[in-house]
């Protein structure tokens, strides 16, 4: 009976160790700015991963995805969001990184969800990107992969950042405080739709979302083929009508030394409890599996290509 008894505790062991994925680490999970999406939701996906697996994950706060690469870079975080086309400036060495040089010690976990191009206002007269010509207009903290959202959209419009527009540099929280106070006339904010400092701000004023038309959409793909369109719901902000604009991928990057165990891990815990994650952020109705193994920038880690090949899906690794 005893042996019988210690088998059975054997063999449930062995599930929980299944279930639960391989041994684990402890990892920092950089994310972004308190009112923002990655922040938000990375503390739901560093929570669940952390309760439910062998890996703990810890998500803080930073200056989003630039701020990130550099942190993975100087072994300060292990895991970290990206916008899809900040990340291959680190890989390949441009724009916010042409300086620097390449940061080729990351790669990829998985995209998540798309991050919206948002030019928020409360002037219900600036209509189109070409109403912002002359105005006051926040274009996201300096050298951020927002300012250069910015400089690509103004520049389909023909403006030029720094000569088209007064431009002022805030994150998105100072950025909304600037709209309330009335000193300026517009801000960009690129991330996931409903956004925290945008719904604080609809919650006590009518706030207007820019559309793009599909001219200058197309211009805009062609000449950086890492947009696509998208279009922001009214019910996101309570806005007159649905707003058209482009958007960028908001990815999971990692360094590559981190295990294979705690990437499988992280990606296997998030992708195989969807409808808990959903229930606990909004972002999660967004998951999906196909679109997680979409981002070919840069490279996969090798602990997400064994999760992904598991589901059928290959994946680049280097």
């Amino acid at each position: 009976m005893k042996k019988i008894a210690a088998l059975v505790l054997a063999a449930v062991m062995v599930f929980a160790m299944v279930a639960c994925g391989g041994k684990g680490g402890n990892l920092t999970f950089t994310t972004g700015g308190d009112q923002g999406t990655y922040y938000g939701f990375g503390t739901v996906l560093a929570g669940k991963v952390s309760d439910k697996s062998k890996t703990n994950v810890t998500a803080i706060t930073s200056g989003g995805s630039k701020a990130n690469i550099e942190a993975l870079q100087a072994g300060d975080a292990q895991l970290g969001f990206v916008q899809s086309d900040v990340g291959a400036y680190g890989y390949e060495g441009t724009r916010l990184f042409a300086d620097s040089g390449k940061v080729d010690i990351f790669s990829t976990v998985a995209a998540l969800y798309m991050e919206q191009v948002q030019i928020v206002t409360l002037n219900p007269n600036i209509k189109s990107v070409a109403d912002l010509a002359g105005k006051n207009v926040s274009i996201g903290a300096a050298g951020s992969g927002v300012y250069f959202n910015a400089v690509d959209v103004l520049g389909a419009y023909g403006i030029d950042a720094d000569t088209g527009i007064n431009p002022t540099y805030q994150s998105f929280g100072d950025s909304v405080e600037a709209l309330q106070d009335g000193k300026i006339d517009a801000a960009f904010v690129v991330a996931g739709a409903p956004t925290t400092a945008i719904t604080s701000l609809a919650a006590t004023r009518q706030v207007y979302l820019v559309s793009l038309d599909d001219a200058h959409i197309d211009q805009l793909i062609a000449s950086s083929p890492y947009y696509s369109k998208n279009v922001i719901a009214k019910d996101a902000y309570n806005l007159p009508e649905d707003a058209t604009t482009v958007a960028v991928a908001a990815v999971v990057i990692a360094r590559n030394d981190v295990s294979n165990d705690d990437v499988y891990n992280f990606i296997s815990t998030i992708y195989n409890i969807i409808p808990e994650i959903t229930a606990a952020h909004a972002k999660g109705a967004e998951l999906d599996l196909n679109f997680a193994a979409s981002y070919g920038s840069v490279p996969y880690h090798p602990g997400a290509a064994k999760y992904f090949a598991e589901k059928g899906i290959t994946v680049p690794t280097k």
